[in-house]
């Protein structure tokens, strides 16, 4: 009996609730109450002092992402209590007491306690860091300011993430792995020594089947170095231990409850444990036998909890333990069992791939894959593993097999979220999908990882459904498709292009879709005639709206550059106004809460004081952000602050299909973040490294290498095709990272284009650049200058001039003030 939407509890009451710990499975577990009616009392208690976030993407915190977008949407419906830990139960009375000395009741308990990192017992272990937390990685990244070498103690997921982020922070890392080769639970040996000689040319040094005998201290009580058993010493300032997990099951063992010999809650196929009111789930919980540290299995536990409290009989039966992923920039999928009777390798080792199936006896069964360095295969495979091979071997390892296979009903697609084709191809019938987007809202499948994505994209094509490329209703072609149109045919209005080429009047998709080919193309003001009505509210009026329905306004300040002078002009302008002002990430100072009518006397001041708009409210170029280079930093080999300064004022005004940021480091160290910016340059000592297609949004990433120790002449042209390239053939709203890897041949193909002129365009790319930055002009200056662009700003069209009086604006938030921390 499922979906009701109530329990009835202890003595007769309304079931209470209550969640003891909030990570991302204890969230899925609320999530799947709520969406399925329940009514009673939900209290999650959280030892972290935020809510849920996703620790998938945790080393994306070190490259810019703020916990905001890591952070899941608070459950409506559950009382949350944060920053404060569960310290015991008691079962006889069932409460829980916290370490604040407060209790709470429940009818229903929910162990989602987790794991906790490893530390091996050894001397100096006190003084590493561990690899799980937003603390942890703040700790780390404080620690690393004073660090040039860095050791992360585990070769693993976790240890190979960790190594990524000491790397990002600078540091020379190495990695030490007690096993014999890398990722030893995904890979087998031939793919560990592949995993190795991509991360060992990245400059890492690897050091397996080395153990630690203790972390070596200084006079001052700072790390110095990590000496392995052999006594080798590893020189290094900062130790991160990264070599496995154990659950948090000190509650279940304080109040009795049944737990394994090596750790873990012991819990039945409805995750009940050995008390009927208490369930756990996520890595706490020993499920048959096995503790799940994989995100699918722990989601799985957390419905099937859920099932059960609302009087279900669902089960948790074991779970695919399948894992895609990049690390540090190189493939790696398991799936399936890792031996069988009989296997088909594949090595590569001048192009670094490693690929391995293994099948059965008879050789019908695919029992397990191992990729390494290309992981292509992987969406196809998985679902095949325990069912009869539906090719030969040989034909199944290589990118873009397999492409037609049909794919059985109980093939589970999303192992994040245990779904299956069946289940999404009645979705898809029953629901009238037509997109991936609506596939993930329906089933969740693609909602986590994202790796099976491109396998529902398959589900819907085979399932009857036309993915066309349209922009929209009212053009049958995709925005490249249209920029060419554009480009080809010398059109210079929306109205002409639609007449031509489409249907019906547009709508708020293709038209800021146009407006922005037209601004690429043609330059020229975004608020000049018929453009202006293509724009949406922020282009609108050149300025970023807020909730509260005010703008903001954002001065270019290039590079962070900023003179006393100008600084005390927005100082003024801010005052005079009642702006509130915000230093932002990207080395710019915001002034929100000004008025539609405020802005062009705003505008006026600031450009009077050599300021210019800042494409805030653009798809356009951001900033390029810099540390201070060789100019004043003592670790500088370039003058990153001039470059930045020099680039920001290149390609200001840039129309784009997306917002494009971008920075510039002085040196390895890394301080202004270029590897998580759409193109992001760092300093050698033989001139400069260029990465591109790394940025924020829902799925952070860290720019790839594009290519190595330019000169400063080598390296604008390089940024200037890559950048009119993608402004030339990406998708609407496509940042560059999805662009790259959306694009048939992936970074490589942009490569050739771009640097070896495969197509042929790079002449016409130089000159489409040239014109855009001859034609540069402006937009607020250009505003201010114009009555009738100034006419549309005002805040009512029947009063153009000052407000009523009357009509009292509310602030939103005083200036800063301190925060009360308890």
């Amino acid at each position: 009996m499922t979906g009701r939407s109530e329990l009835i509890g202890v003595g007769g009451h309304m079931t209470r609730i209550v969640v003891a710990g909030y990570g991302p499975t204890a969230h899925r577990f609320v999530e799947t109450l709520l969406e399925r009616g329940f009514g009673g009392r939900i209290t999650v208690i959280g030892e972290e002092p935020r809510p849920a976030y996703d620790r998938v993407a945790l080393t994306s915190y070190l490259s810019g992402t703020g916990v905001e977008e890591l952070s899941y949407p608070a459950p409506a419906g559950a009382v949350t209590r944060l920053g404060v830990r569960v310290t015991g139960i008691d079962r006889a009375g069932r409460t829980v007491t916290l370490a604040d000395g407060s209790a709470e009741p429940y009818d229903v308990l929910v162990l989602a306690t987790g794991s906790a990192p490893f530390v091996p017992p050894v001397p100096g272990a006190e003084h590493a860091f561990v690899y799980r937390t937003i603390d942890d990685l703040d700790a780390i990244r404080t620690a690393a300011k004073d660090a040039t070498e860095g050791v992360v103690v585990g070769g693993g997921l976790l240890g190979l993430e960790a190594a990524d982020a000491l790397r990002g922070l600078g540091l020379r890392t190495h990695i030490v792995e007690m096993g014999p080769w890398l990722m030893p639970r995904q890979v087998d040996e031939g793919g560990g020594a592949v995993l190795r000689r991509h991360i060992e040319a990245l400059g890492l040094s690897v050091h397996t089947g080395a153990g630690v005998q203790e972390i070596v201290t200084g006079e001052a009580g700072g790390v110095t170095g990590l000496r392995e058993p052999d006594g080798t010493l590893i020189d290094a300032q900062l130790v991160v231990f990264s070599a496995g997990i154990r659950p948090r099951d000190e509650l279940a063992r304080g109040c009795g409850l049944e737990v394994g010999e090596r750790g873990g809650v012991v819990v039945d196929a409805g995750m009940r444990t050995s008390d009927p009111a208490i369930y756990a789930i996520g890595e706490c919980a020993l499920a048959g036998g096995l503790v799940y540290g994989l995100a699918g299995p722990c989601f799985t536990m957390a419905e099937v909890a859920a099932d059960r409290v609302l009087g279900g009989a669902a089960t948790f039966d074991g779970a695919d333990l399948s894992t895609r992923l990049k690390l540090l920039g190189v493939e790696v999928a398991q799936f399936g069992a890792m031996e069988g009777a009989l296997d088909v390798t594949y090595t590569d080792p001048v192009g670094g791939v490693y690929k391995r199936l293994f099948i059965s006896d008879d050789a019908r069964t695919l029992l397990g894959g191992i990729c390494v360095g290309d992981a292509s295969p992987y969406g196809t495979l998985r679902p095949f593993v325990g069912k009869p091979l539906p090719a030969p071997p040989s034909d199944l390892l290589f990118s873009g097999a397999g492409a037609d296979l049909e794919l059985p009903g109980d093939a589970q697609v999303c192992s994040c979220n245990n779904v299956s084709a069946g289940r999404i191809r009645t979705a898809i019938a029953d629901e009238g999908l037509t997109d991936v987007a609506g596939v993930k809202t329906c089933t969740r499948a693609g909602s986590a990882c994202g790796s099976c994505v491109p396998m529902l994209r398959r589900l819907l094509e085979t399932s009857g459904v036309e993915l066309g490329t349209a922009l929209c209703e009212h053009f049958a072609h995709s925005r490249a498709e249209l920029f060419d149109i554009v480009r080809v045919r010398g059109i210079g209005t929306f109205s002409e292009l639609i007449a031509a080429h489409g249907r019906g009047r547009g709508c708020d998709v293709c038209k800021p879709a146009v407006a922005s080919i037209l601004a690429s193309l043609h330059n020229g003001h975004v608020l000049d005639g018929e453009r202006a009505a293509l724009q949406d509210t922020n282009d609108h009026f050149l300025a970023n709206i807020q909730k509260n329905g005010t703008y903001s306004v954002v001065p270019r300040v290039p590079g962070g550059e900023i003179t006393p002078d100008r600084l005390i002009v927005l100082g003024e302008v801010a005052r005079d106004f009642g702006l509130y002002t915000k230093i932002t990430g990207g080395q710019r100072i915001d002034l929100l809460g000004a008025r539609v009518e405020q802005l062009p006397e705003i505008w006026r001041r600031l450009v009077e004081a050599g300021f210019e708009s800042g494409h805030a409210y653009g798809k356009a170029l951001r900033t390029v952000k810099s540390c201070v280079g060789s100019t004043w930093c003592r670790y500088g080999v370039q003058d990153s602050v001039g470059l930045a300064i020099a680039l920001e004022l290149r390609y200001r005004g840039l129309r784009a299909p997306h917002k494009l940021k971008s920075a510039v480091s002085g040196c390895a160290r890394e301080c202004a973040e270029a590897r998580s910016k759409d193109f992001g340059i760092i300093a050698t000592e033989q001139g400069w490294n260029l990465y591109v297609g790394g940025n924020g949004g829902f799925r952070p990433r860290h720019a790839d290498l594009f290519a190595a120790d330019l000169t400063t002449g080598e390296l604008v042209t390089t940024i200037d095709r890559f950048l009119m390239y993608y402004i030339r053939t990406a998708d609407r709203l496509q940042r560059t990272a999805a662009w790259i890897e959306s694009i048939e041949g992936g970074l490589e193909h942009v490569r050739q284009v771009i640097v070896h002129d495969s197509l042929g365009l790079c002449a016409e790319l130089d000159e489409r650049m040239r014109q855009h930055v001859a034609g540069y002009e402006d937009e607020w200056r250009a505003t201010i200058e114009d009555p009738e662009k100034l006419s549309r700003f005002v805040s009512f069209v029947n009063a153009p001039g000052v407000p009523d009086p009357s009509i009292v604006f509310e602030r939103e938030r005083d200036q800063i003030k301190p925060a009360v921390v308890r």
